[in-house]
């Protein structure tokens, strides 16, 4: 269904970009680059975090960390992960799937300055061997996501 969702996401807003489906894992960073041939960075790590009572998506290049203290000045709180049942609640997608695509309700979506080094990014597609190759840019575009200084 999650996979599904992604698919139908680029249909509709993107019909140039292919949801690309490995044998490989791409649950983690080092995988998802070892399968998709780039570097640790271009992998766009998708964050569920809640905000007060709202829950956010922060997209960071691969290595990143978040810096809480860049995270605190920007929402005034310290983030909060989300535990793994709670991301497929707001999400549809598992964990080492999530994205920022094919959501079942609107997420406010925030892309780290990390990613603007990459021509290129390759976010997950909603399951642990899916992703898409995008440039920065248009993904935040597409899922009217704004841009932050939110890492390390």
């Amino acid at each position: 269904m999650s996979l599904e969702s992604v698919r139908q996401f680029f249909r509709e807003k993107a019909p140039d970009i292919s949801v690309i489906v490995t044998e490989a894992s791409s649950a983690t960073v080092a995988l998802a680059a070892e399968a998709h041939g780039v570097e640790p960075d271009q992998i766009a790590k998708t964050i569920c975090l809640r905000i007060g009572e709202d829950v956010v998506l922060v997209v960071t290049a691969g290595t990143k960390r978040l810096d809480n203290r860049k995270f605190k000045d920007r929402f005034g709180v310290k983030p909060r992960m989300l535990d793994a049942e709670a991301v497929v609640e707001a999400t549809s997608h598992p964990v080492g799937g999530v994205c920022p695509f094919g959501l079942p309700s609107p997420l406010k979506v925030y892309g780290d300055l990390s990613l603007k080094a990459f021509d290129e990014v390759v976010p997950a597609g909603g399951a642990t061997n899916a992703a898409v190759k995008i440039a920065p840019e248009r993904m935040i575009a597409l899922v009217d996501g704004e841009w932050a200084d939110l890492c390390q």
